[in-house]
């Protein structure tokens, strides 16, 4: 038997009851020591990059993601010709387009995206993006009329489409052609579009299934440059320039930081920094965001606000900012948005509350469900996507949470962890009539059910996805980069190790130990329960840190319970906090163990 990898710094069971493991094996600790030899990378960076499975020959290349190297022929996608053949025919006769959008952050840059190509020709394109609670997700009829009706001869679908076979087939008899373009994953029956574009459908071998929509549709603009360049056509869009949005959509939808995507995130974030999308940036300012703009802002900060309009507000509000060059409608977009993203917050506050408490009993002395259930009446349904993922990340299980309705059906969403397929799970419950409608991707799903589908569809959830979640928690061991002390932990350090991101699913933010370091200040902040801590090193440096939503959990009891100074093993991530012209490092505190 395969003797079990020792134990990082000795911890075999955290506070929050994982084991800590050093991410890199031995094979790839001989690949970090290569890199360092080979290249002039500091010893640390070498760790990491080798950590992500890359080769000494690769390190560069992993450090500088380019589109030049990474970008495939959009060709390679199935149906692309077709489309871009088409869209480009739309453009060439001034066609009237409508646009029919998500109303999540991806659906909403897809949309911006495809809003800006559009008006650089001249062309004043319609845009529909769903009322969540009204319409639900996807096309449907009375959008297709509405659109048909302003006179559009082409429909184009983001970010949806792909399972929307009688919207879609309702509009082509009305006249209209109708392409697709989509992520999501693709079982069954196609719909009778003109062309549908979609890495994720069953014949597609390109190979970029984990694109976002919003990539989906960037490679989409390559191609109709290609045709539009074909035909003798000048004077076409800078597309690097709309890179800002597809960085933040990939980053938003949670899609792998890996290939192409880590080029996109990448140069995205350049266009970003330079401030050339006035919504962007009035959506910055209105959220107090200082320093340069990195994948945590766009994921934790902008993001979330872009979407408030989509959960309890008007859906179209977030493609509308971002598609803008007007700074006065930006400014007003953008603080209507931060209002909604506060009263969000504080609705979703109330909900994990509820969900936690319902959870724990469920969960009881025992092991419990593999896949928590929950639902109320009292949710609403624009923040049940949030409350499952409070719950996946509470209690390390996927997690649905529904929004009920009077008659006991309703909508809800779910959120998963690596290994487990949520996406295909739910596609297989409506394959067997368990529950009536839903879809989405391995991380993340969205369900509608009628009255009485709760309990089977529970039942289902957790037996098809048992084995997988079982297998999933065993690999929930904390994987640590390197160890550290407070001293070491400066802003060039940092910057330093930033060189292997950008970090997020697929590409994970490095996750440094402080070995023994005393716990000098500890107090709950903010409605959030959030955790701020001060540590220090034996040699007398500081470090400030904070452990997000920590409050009632072990580790927010452990770190209170040390405050005057007991020593812990720390872990988390490290960034720079820019404050009044000040860089200093904070970490964000994952986990912590008693020393020995």
């Amino acid at each position: 038997m395969k003797p079990e990898t020792p134990a990082f710094l000795n911890v075999e069971r955290s506070v929050t009851g994982r084991r800590w493991v050093d991410r890199l094996d031995p094979a790839a600790a001989r690949m970090a020591q290569a890199i360092g030899q080979q290249t002039e990378l500091s010893e640390i960076l070498a760790r990491v990059i080798a950590a992500r499975g890359v080769a000494v020959e690769d390190a560069e290349d992993f450090i500088n993601p380019t589109l030049r190297t990474l970008m495939p022929d959009p060709s390679t996608l199935v149906d692309m010709d077709v489309l871009a053949q088409r869209l480009a025919d739309a453009i060439e006769n001034s066609e009237k387009i409508g646009l029919f959008g998500d109303y999540d952050v991806d659906g909403a840059c897809s949309a911006a995206l495809m809003l800006r190509y559009l008006r650089a020709f001249g062309l004043d394109p319609a845009c529909h993006i769903p009322d969540r609670i009204f319409e639900g997700y996807g096309p449907n009829d009375a959008a297709m009329d509405s659109l048909i009706e302003q006179g559009c001869t082409l429909i184009v679908t983001l970010d949806c489409g792909t399972t929307s076979l009688g919207p879609i087939a309702h509009a082509k008899g009305r006249g209209a052609d109708v392409l697709v373009i989509d992520h999501h994953l693709a079982a069954g029956e196609h719909p009778a579009a003109d062309a549908l574009v979609n890495p994720n459908r069953p014949d597609d071998i390109s190979g970029l299934g984990y694109l976002c929509a919003a990539g989906v549709a960037f490679m989409t603009l390559v191609a109709v440059n290609r045709v539009l360049r074909e035909r003798g056509r000048t004077g076409l869009p800078d597309l690097m320039a709309l890179l800002d949005l597809v960085a933040l959509a990939t980053v938003c939808d949670v899609v792998p930081l890996t290939g192409l995507n880590r080029a996109f995130v990448a140069r995205g974030l350049d266009v970003i920094r330079a401030g050339g999308n006035v919504g962007l940036t009035s959506l910055a300012i209105g959220a107090r965001v200082s320093g340069p703009v990195g994948p945590y802002h766009l994921g934790y900060i902008l993001g979330p606000r872009i979407n408030a309009g989509g959960r309890i507000g008007n859906a179209g509000m977030g493609a509308a900012l971002l598609s803008t060059t007007d700074e006065h409608e930006a400014l007003a977009i953008a603080a209507k948005l931060d209002e909604l993203n506060a009263e969000r917050q504080r609705i979703e506050i109330e909900a994990v509350e509820q969900a936690v408490a319902t959870a724990d009993m469920e969960i009881g002395d025992g092991e419990g469900p593999s896949v928590l259930v929950t639902g109320s009446p009292q949710w609403h349904p624009g923040i049940v996507g949030l409350v499952a993922a409070r719950l996946r990340e509470r209690f390390g299980r996927p997690a649905f949470a529904i929004a009920l309705a009077p008659d006991g059906g309703g909508t809800g969403s779910g959120r998963s962890m690596p290994g487990v397929d949520l996406g295909a799970a739910v596609i297989a419950a409506v394959a067997e009539g368990v529950i009536g409608k839903g879809g989405g991707h391995a991380m993340a799903a969205g369900i509608t059910l009628a009255p009485g589908q709760m309990g089977p569809f529970r039942a289902f959830i957790d037996e098809r996805l048992r084995a997988a979640v079982t297998a999933a928690r065993v690999r929930t061991a904390l994987r640590l980069d390197a160890a550290l002390t407070a001293r070491g932990a400066t802003p060039d350090f940092v910057r330093d190790i930033e060189r292997a991101g950008p970090f997020g699913a697929g590409n994970p933010t490095p996750v440094f130990a402080f070995p023994s370091h005393a716990v000098r200040f500890a107090e709950i902040m903010g409605a959030g329960g959030h955790v701020r801590l001060s540590l220090s090193s034996g040699d007398g440096a500081n470090l400030k840190g904070i452990a997000f939503r920590a409050a009632g959990t072990p580790l927010g009891d452990a770190l209170l319970k040390a405050r005057d100074g007991q020593r812990l093993h720390l872990c988390g991530t490290l960034n720079i906090d820019h404050w009044q012209g000040r860089e200093t490092v904070q970490l964000r505190v994952s986990d912590a163990a008693v020393p020995g």
